[in-house]
């Protein structure tokens, strides 16, 4: 084919799913895979590129597979009823929509497996185990209710992130789940789907039934408790769907009384939801689905054994794990709960997304609060709204007053040891905009959907990387370009090793003082020779 052929006739798009002999796909996947349309070319009906593809069930020219689903979604949004859940070959091209039977590729999907693996391998996704599905590149294609399609758009999710593309599909089977992707890309909203799915088909066939708890989210902190919930609400709006918050801080018979009235999802922390089960006789003999969230963390000292109780009293339930951060560790637990268990990793977990761009100062301890004070009077590097990470409560009280007093920018604190109402006071003033600075603990550093955040500052530096990325994560959210400034001296040398390596696979500047530490050395050189030392 030459560029610039007026009499070109697109191909059909089900016919060029075809492999060429280099392996490459001969279909675009996505959008801006496509170059832009020369004059006389066709061009696509969604987003004017070269339209090299016809679209069989609709006859429009298209420039990829993702407008492709685009035009079937609207095809099938205009059919569909306010609240039905669209029968799994509504659409004609159901078979395009990337299902498979089974791992080993057979049954009626048009993709072989090499196709499929291939499309993983553009979309940067891993898998081990016998996970049943390939990826959807649409959630109209998850045979979902209509009205979870429509929350979805609403709330701006127009097409699925790769971690959601690939383990939604894969809870909707039924799979036990461990999932890594980089933070920011989506992964509350790929276990939350399948669960509000779910549920909502239970309740309508059993609408005057008993409404037991049929789900279940555990998360390490209250702020990201209450963000999962109002996530969960948001896509369940006109659903029967109800949730219950269930965390310390909060009075716990209010808590009872709401499960009692019957919920669909409970979300908790594990310590308040232990003290349910050992107060209150709640019946857990209908959960389908228990999710541990920033699983990694959950599993650690202080976490495993609640959690442990937790699961050994439900009745052997799917079980979904996420988090950006894990582990040979959490990998071997993981499987020891839950039976099959399948791994997906998405993007490069256990490091920053590429969205992010790292700015590591070199500070002694005694000037990073006039560090701080610089970067917060320079209109070039002070982005609001900004969080601080630091390293202890007490630390996170003294600063945020540091900085309203030496610079007039407003500022407030929030860790552990602040009343619920006092953190939900402090991160409504942030969200809305009336504070300007959140200096923060780790509790801000999981999980949360900072959505207006694209600059954060590690004042401390955590005591692990994993934490770090989880940290200078907040920055970036679903691909957004973000900023994370860091401050490191003498006292971080436990983390050279590991901060040089994700600052070179990031591509950011490292600090001489950093690059030509004895201990970044000493540690880089031991690596090489197999050998790991511990420096104290």
């Amino acid at each position: 084919m030459e560029n610039g052929n007026k009499d070109y006739v697109p191909q059909s798009l089900s016919k060029a799913i075809d492999t060429d002999e280099s392996g490459e796909s001969a279909v675009k996947v996505k959008c801006k895979d496509q170059r832009e349309a020369l004059p006389g070319e066709p061009k696509c009906v969604v987003c004017g590129r070269y339209g090299e593809y016809i679209c069989d069930e609709t006859d429009d020219d298209i420039c990829s597979m993702e407008c492709k689903q685009s035009v079937l979604c609207k095809m099938a949004n205009r059919n569909a009823l306010p609240f039905d859940f669209p029968p799994p070959k509504k659409l004609p091209a159901a078979d395009e929509c990337f299902y498979v039977k089974d791992s080993n590729c057979s049954g009626s999907s048009s993709l072989t497996c090499e196709q499929t693996e291939l499309l993983r391998r553009k979309l940067g996704i891993v898998i081990k185990g016998d996970i049943g599905c390939a990826p959807t590149l649409s959630f109209s294609s998850c045979n979902l209710p209509q009205k979870l399609l429509q929350n979805l758009e609403t709330a701006g999710y127009e097409m699925p992130t790769a971690v959601q593309m690939q383990a939604i599909p894969a809870a909707c089977l039924g799979k036990n789940l461990l999932v890594s992707a980089e933070t920011g890309s989506g992964k509350t909203v790929s276990y939350l789907v399948p669960i509000v799915s779910y549920c909502a088909r239970v309740r309508l066939e059993n609408f005057h039934g008993e409404k037991k708890p049929l789900a279940m989210v555990l998360t390490p902190t209250r702020e990201l408790c209450i963000q999962v919930e109002e996530q969960a609400k948001l896509l369940g709006k006109g659903m029967p769907f109800k949730t219950a918050l269930v965390v310390g801080g909060d009075a716990l018979a209010g808590q009872v009384y709401r499960i009692e009235q019957g919920v669909e999802l409970i979300v908790a922390t594990p310590g308040r939801l232990v003290d349910l089960l050992m107060k209150h006789d709640i019946e857990f003999d209908e959960l389908k689905t228990f999710v541990l969230d920033e699983v990694d963390c959950l599993l650690q000292k202080g976490f495993r054994d609640q959690v442990l109780q937790i699961f050994t009293a439900l009745s052997r339930p799917q079980i979904l794990m996420y988090s950006a951060t894990t582990s040979p560790e959490v990998e071997k637990m993981a499987r020891t709960m839950g039976d099959g268990t399948v791994i997906i990793t998405a993007g490069m977990s256990n490091k920053p997304t590429k969205a992010l761009k790292q700015l590591v100062i070199w500070v002694e301890s005694k000037n990073k609060k006039q560090k701080l004070f610089d970067i917060l009077a320079s209109k070039q590097h002070f982005m609001p709204p900004l969080v601080v990470y630091v390293g202890s409560r007490l630390g996170a009280d003294l600063l945020s007053n540091a900085i309203t007093v030496t610079t007039g920018i407003k500022a407030l604190s929030i860790h552990g040891h602040k009343s619920m109402k006092e953190r939900r006071e402090a991160m409504k003033s942030f969200l809305v905009g009336d504070v300007q600075v959140m200096v923060a603990t780790g509790i801000l550093g999981r999980g949360m959907d900072l959505l207006r955040v694209r600059q954060v500052i590690v004042f401390d530096m955590p005591n692990s990387i994993k934490e770090y990325v989880h940290q200078i994560g907040r920055a970036s959210r679903l691909g957004e370009e973000g900023k994370a400034i860091v401050f490191v001296n003498g006292e971080n040398t436990n983390l050279f090793q590991d901060l040089v390596e994700i600052l070179k696979s990031s591509g950011a500047p490292i600090p001489r003082e950093l690059s030509n530490s004895h201990y970044a050395v000493n540690s880089s050189h031991t690596a090489r020779n197999g050998r790991k030392r511990k420096y104290t």
